[in-house]
């Protein structure tokens, strides 16, 4: 088989012979990624300020990171402090053609793989941060119609990316929802259904109509919406921390729902541990489980989990044994 019918067939739950594999550094990967660019105007600017460098994003805020740390940081100014800013903002703005053109550029060197457009955050990831993540939340429940408008400005902008992304022929897109904790989400499964599912199952519908599977990164507990996300048309979900669920439960319900978990091993409770037996064990339990159904990744920001690059090879070892 090929990398992209492997892919494939792990997310359609056919018979493969082993996992789908995306690692870097030279590594096994079955996976062609493209971003979709920058929007019309936009030039990134960073500048620091001692141990602190700040960076805005296409949106108009402002983040700060510690230079020597995480990649990405945290909100420093949001671009939309009081909703009396709402009527005037201006989200970015994408020309389909020629995001379109900058996708399939990506693609240039796909071969045999499967191929998947980057096409950034969602509607609650950028939302919550053009308000800021605290603020945002109480926004929820104190200004519903502000918060409805501002989700719709942003699920615009991922409409076009979608249709820029079918026009590219990609198989897939992915995008990233954080909305979990280590015990449960960030807001209520109510409001997820009140504020976000609607514009989930349109933009995810968009993507199928253009034959694109829907592949969704989400850190932290989301069961209680797990059922809702694949209503909306979640077709793989990119864990990074697959532990923080009961897997064997986890795993059921995928192939229930026809699901793919896109995941590392756990880089919580097991990669950081830097125990090669524990590390070799857990890669090899969570192969098993979702065997048929599974995607196996490395987490690219190593330094970021303190996580030191041999540990990660170790399961990227295992699971090359494991995929023969």
């Amino acid at each position: 088989m090929t990398s992209r019918e492997v892919v494939a067939a792990n997310l359609n739950h056919a018979p493969v012979p082993r996992p789908g594999l995306d690692f870097d550094r030279r590594r096994r990967n079955d996976l062609c990624k493209a971003g979709s660019g920058s929007p019309e105007g936009y030039v990134q600017r960073r500048w620091r300020d001692g141990p602190r460098e700040y960076y805005d994003d296409p949106w108009g805020n402002v983040w700060v990171r510690m230079a020597a740390g995480s990649q990405k940081g945290e909100i420093h100014r949001p671009v939309i402090e009081d909703w009396s800013q709402l009527a005037s903002y201006e989200p970015p703005v994408y020309d389909v053609e020629k995001t379109a053109a900058t996708i399939r550029n990506g693609f240039a060197d796909a071969g045999d793989r499967f191929r998947i457009a980057a096409i950034g955050g969602w509607v609650f990831d950028n939302a919550r941060y053009l308000r800021k993540l605290e603020v945002y939340l109480m926004d929820l429940a104190l200004y519903p119609d502000e918060v409805r408008e501002l989700n719709r400005r942003v699920a615009g902008v991922y409409e076009t990316l979608i249709h820029a992304a079918g026009r590219a022929g990609a198989d897939a897109i992915i995008i990233g929802e954080d909305m979990g904790t280590q015990t449960g989400l960030l807001f209520s499964p109510q409001m997820f259904r009140e504020f976000f599912k609607p514009d989930y199952t349109r933009l995810m519908g968009c993507a199928h109509e253009y034959g694109m599977k829907v592949l969704m990164h989400s850190c932290g507990s989301n069961r209680e919406i797990l059922d809702d996300l694949i209503d909306c048309g979640v077709d793989a979900f990119q864990f990074d921390q697959p532990t923080v669920y009961d897997m064997e439960e986890l795993a059921s319900l995928f192939r229930r729902r026809t699901v793919t978990l896109y995941s590392p091993v756990d880089i919580q409770k097991v990669l950081p541990t830097g125990d090669r037996e524990y590390i070799e064990e857990q890669t090899r339990r969570m192969c098993r489980i979702f065997d048929g159904c599974l995607i196996v990744k490395n987490y690219p920001d190593l330094a970021g989990i303190g996580v030191k690059e041999e540990w990660d090879e170790w399961a990227y070892r295992t699971v090359l044994e494991i995929s023969g």
